[in-house]
């Protein structure tokens, strides 16, 4: 098998990413059972490398970045699983920093298949997910190639998600925020309750700064368990100090001691993730790991997250942002003044229908001097007249323009030397943003491109 076939069968699978959720909740679509069926008859191999577990709404994976780029420096054998991907499957599984080699993810779909045709044919567990079926592949892979380390990255909510198999010393939860509600709950307190369920006997939890309706239950939980609480913004702080196009270093006032650090990611929001990193490697300590101060300052410096306030082109300015909901769009319109100058701000639009997406139109609007509304492949995005009428409501310059690479261009078009082009509302649509620019070759999957879209 090569790896299109792989990813052909694995395009078989449902894909709850892709689907709109309907019906009741995660009762339905999210259940362990299938998943504990199936590493049990891999040996438990999710149990076999030690490992930082992350939840939260924003900053999860830029957290599990950072922490994987440190524990990679620190010369340790590391896998880090998270999702979705940008531009190819393989960038789910990474080993070492870096995606997966296509023969090796080639071969872990087909080594796990029989197992799935199995598991398909008892009427007591029935046929894994996607997204059931990658995480598998992660441990398994992770677990042959005898990792020191695994950092794995929930994909949604935390107690019932894929992922929840392990049994991981140390855990983080990021800045929970409203997301996913038809799946999690209405509430911040019900969605971060949920969270909380990653939480296991005797770890050690990382919290980062909630508002007190999200941090309550998480230390509920943690107390229910015996785990040891560490609250980033009080018993880990931070320190800002310069910052430039380029990235920002800080000072990190950890329990161990102090680190001068700089990354390359923009915005205030990265040095609250720094912070909970930071935290998360300091405590993989008491697991037997052990990351000098040195590594965590090569490794921040190294890490590549792209699509996090990345800046794709200098004149004119132009930033791919993943912002998804209201909140992650709120904290990136506060950012882009504070690290980046420019006159008009011109925004590329597009949004997934699954989210808030009134919300996020409206605080977008209310900064962008002209909007351009676009629609990537994914099929859960709202069509380019959609994303226009939320605009228009708003009473946004709006006008449209079929794919990202169409509206991208004339946004560009219509930028002058100091004015910034954002392509924002979605982590699909900067993806393919940055495509364009970076002469990317995506991986198109016909099967998922919704019907009259236009594939390139």
């Amino acid at each position: 098998m090569d790896y299109r076939q792989s990813i052909a069968r694995l395009l078989t699978l449902v894909d709850h990413e892709r689907n709109r959720v309907t019906g009741p909740r995660q009762k339905v679509i999210y259940d362990l059972a299938r998943v504990e069926a199936m590493l049990d008859r891999l040996g438990s191999p999710q149990h076999q490398v030690p490992a930082v577990h992350i939840a939260g709404t924003k900053g999860k994976g830029s957290t599990a970045a950072l922490c994987d780029a440190a524990l990679h420096a620190a010369g340790l054998s590391t896998g880090f699983y998270s999702s979705p991907h940008l531009h190819t499957f393989r960038e789910r599984i990474r080993r070492d920093s870096e995606p997966i080699s296509e023969e090796q993810f080639a071969g872990l779909v087909e080594g796990l298949w029989p197992l799935h045709e199995e598991l398909k044919n008892d009427a007591g567990v029935g046929p894994l997910t996607l997204f059931e079926y990658l995480t598998g592949m992660a441990f398994q892979c992770f677990a042959q190639d005898r990792t020191d380390v695994q950092i794995i990255e929930v994909g949604l909510g935390g107690r019932l998600d894929a992922t929840n198999v392990l049994d991981a010393g140390v855990c983080v939860i990021t800045s929970i925020s409203l997301d996913h509600t038809a799946i999690l709950g209405d509430s911040i307190g019900e969605i971060a309750a949920d969270k909380a369920g990653i939480i296991k006997p005797g770890a050690t939890v990382v919290i980062a700064p909630q508002t007190p309706e999200a941090l309550s239950p998480i230390l509920a939980a943690c107390e229910e368990k015996e785990a040891a609480p560490i609250l980033v913004g009080r018993d880990i702080t931070w320190e800002d100090g310069q910052f430039g196009t380029d990235g920002q270093r800080f000072m990190v006032r950890g329990r161990n001691g102090e680190y001068d650090l700089q990354i390359p990611l923009l915005g205030t929001h990265q040095l609250e993730n720094a912070a909970a990193a930071v935290a998360a490697l300091e405590a993989l300590g008491s697991q037997g790991i052990d990351v000098p101060v040195q590594a965590i300052k090569i490794g921040f410096e190294r890490v590549n997250w792209p699509c996090r306030m990345e800046i794709l082109s200098r004149s004119p300015l132009l930033v791919a942002d993943g912002a998804h909901n209201v909140y992650s769009v709120e904290c990136l319109l506060k950012s882009l003044p504070k690290y980046l100058e420019y006159d008009r701000l011109i925004l590329v639009a597009g949004f997934s229908r699954d989210k808030n997406v009134a919300g996020m139109a409206q605080a977008l609007g209310a900064k962008a001097d002209t909007v351009f509304a676009t629609a990537s492949r994914h099929p859960r995005s709202l069509t380019p007249a959609e994303v226009a009428g939320l605009f228009n409501e708003a009473g946004s310059a709006v006008t449209e323009a079929s794919t990202p690479a169409a509206a991208l261009k004339m946004a560009m078009d219509a930028a002058g030397e100091k004015d910034l082009v954002l392509a924002a509302g979605s982590l699909f649509l900067a993806a393919e943003v940055r495509e364009t620019v970076l002469g990317i070759e995506p991986e198109i999957y016909p099967e998922l491109v919704p019907p009259g879209s236009q594939v390139p």
